[in-house]
């Protein structure tokens, strides 16, 4: 129980408690939206292209808006902001649960609330990262929560898809807008509920351009954030699309229907949902550097044995391997960030770490998918593979150069008392 105990000390904050219990539900009801949107699209379409232009839409507007985001995040109150972006997101999923009632929703509606969907995640994903401290009552349980907050995504990943996929097959896409919709009303009554110190805010004279600048001059001289966030970015325009390409493996290679390519997309999440336990369960983020070089070489020969898979037990196995590896990466790279970087340019920093790990997705959406248009989606897929343990060595050969810079850094801050 002691051991337990502490490596859930983040729940001990009212606050984060709070979070969790909300998001939890939320991002459930995320999943299963994003699972009946692809089902929609290539039920209406069969065009691979068409699903990959789908994603495009829907991520773009992230990598875009992301940096405001983070600007915003670093001048506005934080906790304010995320209820009123909650709030608008509910009207879109209530949108989308009418279309699909009233049979009006067609392939050119699915695509603008995807985009609409996207520009609300470019300001929600800065605001919501650079929030998770101040929600917790002790710096040093940063870690935990960051981790945590990766568990309850990727336990949402796991139950969302394999819901939605049982949802599309008895009550039809409409029954998954729905109950995302209801999700929203819960996580804005867990914000409300919080009782949030109001966070001094630093008065700045420089406009929206400048802090901008300022940002990204941070972000790009700091050489393990730089590092960090190429590697995500390279990982999520080549590894990361594989989802949008589900939909084709599960009904050409596989042979299946909507509850196939849910139980591929809860494979992913269970991998997923293992990889941040496991990062729950770290005393310390010392480490976490090699985790990160390592994650993109898993993760491409998944893919890669993937593509070649014709057995459907062996596909759930790759694709849980690929969920672990590629969260494992993510949520190391975000606990190593929010580790080192100021206070006062947490927000934009990580505006920057969402343009990397989500902001990037649309491009590699485009890029597989008219890839898979032209040499099929088998193929596609080695690609990535290929790119991403290309990735894992560059990264590899930089590791020590990194570990030198932070770890004085962890020592400075008293994450770590030796070094």
């Amino acid at each position: 129980m002691q051991a337990l105990k502490f490596n859930l000390v983040a729940l001990q904050s009212r606050n984060y408690r709070l979070f969790f219990l909300g998001q939890s539900l939320s991002m459930t009801g995320t999943f299963m939206t994003q699972i009946a949107t692809l089902w929609l699209i290539y039920e209406l379409t069969q065009s691979a292209l068409l699903l990959g232009l789908a994603g495009f839409l829907s991520q773009l507007p992230t990598f875009l808006l992301a940096p405001f985001g983070g600007v915003f995040a670093d001048r506005w109150n934080r906790h304010r902001l995320l209820i009123g972006i909650q709030a608008i997101g509910c009207i879109l999923s209530v949108t989308l649960s009418i279309l699909t009632l009233t049979d009006r929703l067609g392939i050119g509606s699915l695509l603008v609330l995807s985009t609409l969907a996207g520009v609300l995640k470019g300001f929600d994903v800065p605001v919501r990262q650079a929030f998770v401290i101040e929600m917790i009552e002790r710096r040093e349980d940063l870690t935990n929560a960051i981790a945590l907050n990766a568990s309850l995504v990727n336990g949402a990943k796991l139950i969302g898809p394999a819901t939605g996929g049982v949802l599309i097959a008895t009550l039809g896409a409409s029954s998954c807008f729905l109950i995302d919709s209801g999700s929203y009303v819960i996580v804005m009554m867990a914000l409300l509920m919080m009782r949030v110190r109001p966070k001094p805010i630093e008065r700045q004279s420089a406009n929206v351009w400048q802090r901008l600048k300022e940002g990204l001059q941070y972000t790009y001289n700091f050489l393990p954030v730089r590092h960090i966030l190429m590697l995500l970015s390279l990982v999520s325009v080549m590894g990361l699309s594989y989802l949008n390409l589900l939909p084709i493996f599960a009904v050409e290679t596989l042979k299946g229907g909507s509850e196939t390519l849910g139980f591929l997309s809860a494979a992913s999440g269970i991998g997923a949902f293992i990889a941040a336990v496991y990062l729950s369960f770290r005393s310390s983020v010392v480490g976490l550097g090699k985790l990160i070089a390592v994650c993109p070489a898993v993760l491409g020969v998944s893919l890669i044995a993937f593509s070649l898979s014709h057995v459907f037990w062996f596909s759930l196995l790759m694709m849980a391997v690929a969920g672990f590896s590629s969260i494992l990466q993510a949520a190391s790279s975000n606990t190593i960030i929010q580790t080192i970087v100021d206070d006062n340019k947490r927000g934009r920093v990580m505006s920057f770490y969402a343009m990397s790990f989500m902001g990037m997705l649309p491009f590699g959406n485009l890029i597989t998918g008219s890839l898979a248009h032209q040499i099929g989606a088998h193929h596609t897929l080695i690609v990535g593979g290929i790119c991403c343990i290309f990735g894992s060595v560059l990264f590899t050969r930089q590791l020590p150069r990194f570990c030198q810079i932070v770890r004085p850094i962890y020592h400075q801050i008293g994450v770590v008392h030796e070094i």
